[in-house]
């Protein structure tokens, strides 16, 4: 994967430059043919799946216009959280472009359901979300947890936070041939009763947070920045695409309006290669 500069109003958009006609799909709700598992992107037959850790990366770094380069069909999915794109985000800079960033305004409140699963949005001029899940192990159970965009805070509070499974369901997963590269590299994995990884939990709420960084991600496809409080409770990435597009189709319930100037990723030297590193693409397991 590389990451380049793109000029203002191009938004994120992804390149398979392993095909032959490099095609481009847009990072945008709209382009979602898939959410099993992780968040994919399609357009045409081609596909670009697990976008929604970088998404967050992005969106959390307060990143507009970028071009994402991939020579294969997945984002990496690295240690399974958002830090290593926010450390490259880092290494590589950020400037300011002479354009005005567009951003989506909440005005009415929203609410979406499935089963017990429900999203909920209210008007606020900042983005702000409050999460919560409930899974029947000893070590997650019922969390919940709350950010704020406003806070500045996602490098230290959010993008270290990894994705997680429970290791049946990765079993099940791999005897289908999906998951093959899940490992605990790449993931907290949970056995019926503890946790398989031996360096333990980088929060002591890792897996409500991961889901955060989730939702984040998955939002960021709007396109632009969106201003409103949000609720989530036990959802995952298709009840995100499906709250969204209700959110942005329906009539007065948003209103575009102009924020601060819009960034991008910058190298400093002239010809420089896009952030200098490649990284290898694995499977996510949950």
């Amino acid at each position: 994967m590389k990451l380049r500069p793109a000029p203002p109003n191009f938004g994120v958009r992804f390149k398979r430059v392993d095909l032959r006609d490099r095609p481009v799909i847009a990072a945008h709700h709209n382009q979602v043919v898939d959410t099993f598992l992780a968040t994919t992107l399609g357009y045409d037959g081609v596909v670009v799946s697990t976008v929604e850790h970088l998404m967050a990366a992005l969106f959390g770094s307060g990143v507009d216009n970028v071009l994402v380069e991939l020579d294969g069909p997945e984002v990496p999915i690295l240690d399974g959280s958002a830090a290593p794109f926010i450390e490259v985000l880092r290494e590589a800079g950020l400037r300011e472009q002479d354009a005005l960033r567009k951003c989506m305004v909440v005005g009415r409140s929203l609410q979406v359901r499935d089963g017990d699963a429900f999203i909920k949005v209210t008007p606020c001029r900042d983005f702000r979300v409050r999460y919560a899940i409930d899974f029947p192990h000893p070590l997650v159970g019922k969390q919940e947890y709350s950010w704020s965009l406003n806070e500045g805070t996602f490098a230290l509070d959010i993008a270290g936070a990894r994705t997680f499974g429970f290791l049946k369901d990765v079993q099940k997963l791999q005897s289908l041939g999906l998951a093959q590269g899940g490992s605990l590299a790449n993931a907290i994995v949970f056995d019926d009763s503890g946790l398989l990884n031996k360096d333990g939990f980088r929060y002591s709420n890792e897996c409500v947070r991961h889901k955060v960084l989730d939702f984040i991600g998955d939002l960021a496809l709007a396109g632009v920045t969106l201003q409103g409080s949000f609720e989530v409770r036990k959802a995952g990435h298709a009840l995100h695409n499906a709250f969204l597009k209700q959110l942005t189709s329906r009539p007065g319930y948003c209103a575009v309006s102009i924020a601060t100037r819009v960034q991008i990723p910058f190298f400093q030297t002239p010809g420089m290669p896009p952030l200098g590193r490649d990284f290898p693409a694995v499977g996510k397991p949950m």
